[in-house]
């Protein structure tokens, strides 16, 4: 916690006159605040919908966004994007009123309480980046259904080849000349240990066949100083983010439900 920050108020069970200050001061600061209780939802814009009363939670973030949820189910029943203007009073008959209205287009959405059980103030902070990433399992599915991700013409034979004591080979394939490839991945940044590591493989093979082999870290990007050491030792080193990887995937899935259909 910051120093001096108070990042969440709660108030259990207020009256309405009291969630309606509470409310309105959160709203007037651009924080998220969060409301639990018994509400009816009234929509006006490209169409109109009235959702009549029932034990709801509406969130209101920060940037203007609000999301009416039920007690089940992922999706808001009610929502707004982002950008929303509020008005926050108590109605004529004894109602808390919540009403959020955006302008291009014209519409909004009016949220009326006769109860309130909770009213969470919540100022947090959250600058971490989003980033969707596959695992290194997922990147070698990824290379399986699409070996050229690795290179034009690899074919690849056999996954995670056990190699005895000397460990698990990623993926073991061949080229378009004939000649065996033993590929290592790596999810994150490639250090010297995964270049060791693939170089052992390389002679536990080079002892069994009598055939050229070529060895190859794959990776989104290689750590400083192991260039050098993957030229002294014959390696070779292939581009490949965890991201492209999971696009990989994704397509292959929404091709095999359409092939479904």
């Amino acid at each position: 916690m910051l120093s001096g920050r108070v990042p969440v108020s709660v108030y259990e069970n207020p009256r309405l006159v009291e969630a309606v200050g509470v409310i309105r001061e959160g709203l007037s600061k651009h924080i998220t605040v969060f409301v639990s209780g018994r509400c009816r939802v009234e929509y006006e814009g490209r169409a109109s919908s009235t959702l009549d009363w029932g034990e709801r939670m509406i969130m209101i973030k920060s940037d203007g966004s609000v999301l009416v949820h039920r007690p089940v189910g992922y999706e808001p029943v009610n929502w707004q994007p982002s950008g929303c203007l509020f008005q926050t009073e108590l109605t004529g008959d004894g109602n808390l009123k919540i009403k959020a209205i955006r302008h291009r287009p014209r519409e909004s959405i009016s949220i009326f309480f006769d109860k309130v059980y909770l009213v969470t103030v919540l100022d947090l902070i959250d600058t971490g980046e989003f980033a969707l990433h596959a695992s290194e399992s997922q990147m070698r599915e990824a290379i399986l259904v699409k070996p050229s991700l690795v290179e034009k013409g690899f074919r690849p034979i056999s996954r995670e080849k056990d190699l005895g004591e000397t460990g698990f080979i990623d993926v073991f394939g061949v080229d378009v000349e004939g000649k065996f490839v033993v590929v290592e991945i790596k999810r994150n940044p490639i250090g010297k240990d995964a270049v060791l590591q693939l170089s052992r493989y390389l002679e536990s093979i080079r002892k069994k066949v009598n055939r050229p082999v070529r060895g190859m870290v794959v990776g989104p990007e290689l750590r400083k100083g192991v260039q050098p050491l993957l030229e002294r030792l014959r390696l070779e080193y292939r581009s490949l983010s965890p991201q492209k990887c999971f696009e990989v995937l994704r397509r292959e899935k929404v091709k095999k439900i359409s092939e479904f259909f």
